[in-house]
C-alpha cells in the first residue's frame, strides 16, 4: 500500500536536510506537524500509519534531520559545528514553517519518537508559548542513561558527566507556573529501557498539577516502529483535536 497520497520532498533548511510531506488537501487553519526523529534517524517517508493520519486530518509535515543531536541546546558535532539542534528549530525550521505553509504559534504541533519523543516535551516545556502542543511516542526521556553507552558518543561529548546530562532533561525543565497547555505521551510497558522514565515524568506531572494526557499500560511489540505506529492514530487524533482548541482558544 501506498505510504500516502500526499508528496514527499526533501529541502535544505539553513543547509541542513528536512523532510516535507504535503496531504493531498490541506487543512484551512494553516496547521500543520513538526516532526522530531528518533535517535536512529528514521524517517516518515515510506510510513504508511503516519502518512494516513497527516491525510486524514490535512496536516503538513516538516521533518528537520539534526542527527543525534537529541534535540538539545548543546553543540553536536555529528549535525552542527556551532548551530545546536535546539537553535536550528527555533530559528531556522519556524521561520520555515510561516513562510511555506503560512504556520505559525500556536498551529504548530510537535510530534516525536523515541529521542525525538523526548525533544517534543523537551521543547514544549522549555518554550510552551511556542510550543504548546506536544505528542511524544515512546519518549526516551532520561537519556543520560546513555552517557556512557558506546553507541551513543554524542551524548559523552555534549556533557560533562550523567549528572549534567541528567539536569538537560524533559522532566527536569518542567516548570509548575508555565507550562504547554497539551501534552500526550505514551510508552509500552515492555519497553525497559525508557518506561520508568515516562513514569516518573507523568507523576512530576500528576502531583504539580499539570494537565496532561498519556496512556503507559498499552503494550504493543515494546520500543520500535511497531508501537509507533500502533500510537499513530492515537496520537494524531489528540494533535488534530487539540490544534482546533487552540484556534478557537485564540
Amino acid at each position: 500500500m501506498p505510504a500516502g497520497t500526499g508528496t514527499w520532498s526533501e529541502v535544505k533548511i539553513a543547509g541542513h536536510p528536512a523532510d516535507v510531506y504535503e496531504p493531498p488537501q490541506r487543512n484551512p487553519h494553516g496547521y500543520a506537524v513538526l516532526f522530531l526523529h528518533g535517535v536512529h534517524l528514521g524517517r516518515l517517508v515510506e510510513n504508511e500509519a503516519f502518512c494516513r493520519e497527516f491525510d486524514r486530518y490535512g496536516l503538513p509535515v516538516v521533518g528537520p534531520m539534526t542527527a543525534r543531536s537529541w534535540w538539545t541546546n548543546r553543540i553536536c558535532e555529528e549535525f552542527d559545528p556551532k548551530l545546536t539542534a535546539e537553535r536550528h528549530v527555533l530559528d531556522n525550521v519556524l521561520p520555515f514553517l510561516a513562510e511555506g505553509f503560512g504556520a505559525t504559534p500556536p498551529k504548530i504541533a510537535l510530534l516525536g519518537t523515541s529521542m525525538g519523543g523526548q525533544g517534543a516535551l523537551r521543547f514544549a516545556f522549555k518554550h510552551p508559548a511556542k510550543f504548546p502542543i506536544a505528542a511524544g511516542i515512546s519518549p526516551a526521556i532520561d537519556y543520560q542513561i546513555r552517557f556512557y553507552d558506546e553507541e551513543d558518543e554524542p551524548i559523552a561529548r555534549m556533557y560533562d558527566d550523567p549528572e549534567q546530562a541528567r539536569q538537560d532533561t524533559a522532566t527536569l525543565h518542567v516548570h509548575p507556573l508555565n507550562w504547554p497547555r497539551n501534552l500526550w505521551l505514551a510508552s509500552d510497558p515492555a519497553d525497559h529501557r525508557w518506561h520508568e522514565s515516562s513514569q516518573r515524568l507523568h507523576m512530576k506531572l500528576y502531583s504539580l498539577g499539570i494537565p496532561h494526557e498519556c496512556d503507559l499500560e498499552t503494550s504493543h511489540g515494546g520500543h520500535g516502529w511497531e508501537y509507533y505506529d500502533f500510537m499513530a492514530p492515537r496520537a494524531m487524533k489528540f494533535i488534530a483535536e487539540r490544534l482546533d482548541q487552540e484556534r478557537l482558544r485564540v
